[in-house]
């Protein structure tokens, strides 16, 4: 994937040179009515893969996803899908983009194969290809032993596996799937991420989210938001050289957690018998007995985000 460099400064970015570009975003921003901005002067370039769009709660990340999918309009900028602006001509972007929202909406008394012929139909497939990429799409999700059972009946991950199917009805170039793991357990979680992996290939698939691990194995491309900017565009190695060299474990006396917590960016801690064992991110040993480690992306992705806060 190639990434243009916005014009902010906390900004880093890593440019290999793209396969084919697919979708371009051009200095997008989105106001609320109070002049609030969700999303910042962003300028992304995307071609095939899997971009993981991380941040924070309120990071901006929804309000994206939404105006790619063409369900809000930006503010400013443009957003171009293989030479179209979307603004102008939304349709062109539409015909290409399968979409799993946050809260998908099911109907417990449908079965899934019912109910993907249902948004078959409302996508305007006829009634034919309907019935077979509803089948086909069960299919590919790993859900074609299921067809017949109510969607009331399954478990969060299979139905979360059938939101994917509605998405992939009209075979997109472009997937989004905003948030999709939230409320599911850890086995389900790894399994559909294996999944989107699989599906990515040709397609251009938008995981947004805020846990790193959803992103951690699967993801070609980062990138992260906070309050509406775009703080770090690159790949997941290159979001791990910044924090290359300021990750330690240390452990302290349970009384002064709370001290090393506020003075320190932490990114993980474990209470143990002889005190807690922190992890945290300074460019400097924090003490004597602190042990040098290598980062996690999880360690880099709070380490980005704080250096952002304080720049």
């Amino acid at each position: 994937m190639h990434l243009i460099e916005p014009v902010i400064p906390t900004l880093r970015v890593v440019a290999p040179a793209p396969a084919a570009e697919l979708l371009r975003l051009e200095q997008v921003t989105f106001r609320y009515p109070n002049g609030h901005a969700a999303v910042d002067g962003v300028n992304l370039s995307l071609g095939p893969g899997i971009l993981g769009l991380l941040g924070p709660n309120g990071a901006g990340k929804s309000s994206m996803m939404r105006m790619l999918a063409t369900l809000s309009r930006p503010t400013s900028g443009r957003i171009v899908w293989k030479d179209s602006d979307v603004a102008r001509d939304p349709d062109v972007l539409r015909a290409a983009l399968g979409y799993l929202p946050q809260d998908f909406g099911v109907y417990p008394a449908l079965s899934a194969r019912e109910f993907l012929r249902y948004m078959a139909a409302v996508k305007g497939l006829p009634r034919g290809l309907a019935h077979r990429r509803a089948d086909e799409c069960l299919e590919q999700v790993g859900l074609a032993a299921e067809a017949g059972r109510r969607l009331g009946d399954l478990s969060g991950g299979m139905r979360q596996r059938v939101g994917i199917a509605q998405a992939l009805l009209n075979d997109p170039q472009l997937l989004i799937a905003d948030e999709p793991t939230v409320g599911l357990d850890p086995g389900e979680r790894l399994r559909f991420r294996h999944l989107l992996t699989e599906l990515a290939g040709r397609r251009l698939v938008i995981l947004c989210t805020h846990i790193v691990s959803d992103v951690e194995a699967s993801a070609t491309t980062l990138a992260i938001m906070r309050k509406g900017k775009l703080v770090f565009a690159g790949t997941p190695d290159a979001l791990l050289e910044c924090a290359r060299g300021k990750v330690w474990d240390w452990t302290v006396s349970a009384d002064r957690f709370d001290q090393v917590c506020s003075s320190y960016r932490v990114s993980n801690s474990q209470r143990r018998a002889d005190g807690v064992r922190v992890r945290l991110m300074s460019p400097v040993a924090p003490a004597r007995d602190a042990e040098p480690v290598s980062p996690s992306l999880e360690d880099a992705y709070v380490n980005v985000l704080a250096e952002a806060e304080e720049a």
